[in-house]
């Protein structure tokens, strides 16, 4: 199925253009907090970028003057075929139903960019933390938002991956107290790469993705694949296994041809991801 083929999303706008692909959150109104329209209509962009070989890089924001605030607590929807559950299983299957969100961010070959405008909280907050590169404008605001409603804040991937990219302690202080942060906060304690003014927040992602996409795209799907696979591998060797792996792979390609001959005679490279 082709992207003309797909039904209108409702809840998210999808464009590509110059090899990324831009997928928006769409409810202004309600800061893009998430329903289960959206959840499905984010899932079904994701796979129609991993599907799409002009697609070099994907960015994610949000519509109007917030990111997303997380789950939409006037109602996030019933999941597909749980009409019939009760309570406890129907919670389960809601909470499972927004969760695969992460892994599905984790499983595209492509980088994803988080361009964070304004609140960034619960659900939100856990898009972010699972994207691979992280740009915020100076209105960004960020908090584990779950337990500040009477949930626990490990929800969504966040009690796994924000230790991984603050440290620990910083981490258990932020998901205790549930605090609103800055776009400042945010960059010094590593969280983010940049803070840039609002109107130039998706100048400068775009500007990311173009540096990615000077790369060949196998090398940088295995570089993603490799880093994240890093942080879940007890030991160094047997990192050092995987990374001797994809170096043998890469080598065998094409693109690995083409990247050094356009880097020894000064020129941009032409890829065929052959």
């Amino acid at each position: 199925m082709t992207k003309t083929d797909e039904p209108a999303p409702r809840e998210i706008r999808y464009d590509v253009a110059s090899g990324t692909a831009t997928i928006t959150l769409h409810r202004p109104d309600r800061l893009n907090a998430f329903t289960r329209t959206m959840a499905r209509e984010l899932v079904a962009a994701f796979d129609l970028a991993d599907a799409d070989d002009d697609v070099r890089a994907v960015l994610v924001t949000g519509a109007g003057r917030g990111f997303c605030a997380g789950l939409d607590l006037t109602g996030y929807g019933t999941p597909p075929h749980a009409d019939h559950l009760g309570p406890t299983q129907l919670g389960f299957a809601t909470q499972r139903h927004i969760a695969r969100l992460i892994p599905h961010l984790r499983s595209l070959p492509q980088p994803v960019i988080a361009a964070v405008n304004g609140p960034a909280s619960g659900g939100g907050f856990a898009l972010v933390l699972g994207s691979d590169i992280r740009i915020a404008a100076a209105s960004a605001r960020f908090n584990a938002a779950f337990i500040r409603v009477g949930f626990s804040a490990c929800d969504i991937g966040t009690s796994w991956i924000l230790p991984r990219l603050v440290g620990a302690g910083r981490a258990h202080e932020l998901m205790l107290t549930g605090r609103l942060f800055d776009a400042e906060e945010a960059a010094r304690i590593g969280l983010v790469i940049d803070v840039v003014p609002d109107d130039g927040l998706l100048d400068a992602a775009y500007a990311k993705a173009d540096e990615i996409m000077r790369n060949t795209p196998f090398g940088v799907a295995l570089t993603k694949e490799a880093m994240w696979s890093a942080l879940e591998i007890p030991g160094q060797q047997a990192a050092i296994d995987l990374e001797n792996r994809q170096q043998i792979m890469a080598s065998a390609t094409a693109d690995r041809a083409e990247a050094l001959a356009a880097f020894l005679e000064k020129r941009p490279p032409q890829y065929t991801n052959g």
